[in-house]
């Protein structure tokens, strides 16, 4: 009976360490815990969230620099998340902001 309570034990502690992190509502050391993100990722992320929080996976990308498509997906699998959702390959396609072309002189 003891070993079963330990096991289940065991498990709840395990799977609280993988506990989603919320791009929203985390601390610069939850954003810090997620592999791939350091200081300085995490840095920029809480300062763009100060302007308005993130709406969902591409706007994230779009206003943080250095996360593209590919480090989302790799971001998205260490357990961050945006409003708890996971990244979905494609769901930032098509939200690429065009910028002007230069006037040539």
């Amino acid at each position: 009976m003891i070993k079963k309570t330990l096991a289940a034990l065991m498990a709840f502690f395990a799977l609280s360490c993988w506990a989603a992190v919320d791009v929203n509502t985390a601390t610069a050391a939850d954003l810090d815990s997620i592999k791939g993100i350091g200081p300085g990722t995490s840095g920029k992320m809480l300062e763009e969230r100060k302007a308005s929080p993130f709406k969902n996976w591409a706007d994230l990308v779009d206003r943080v620099p250095g996360i593209g498509d590919k480090r989302a997906s790799k971001l998205s699998s260490e357990g961050l998340t945006v409003n708890g959702e996971a990244y979905k390959p494609g769901s930032t396609a098509g939200n690429v902001e065009k910028k002007p072309a230069k006037a040539s002189k």
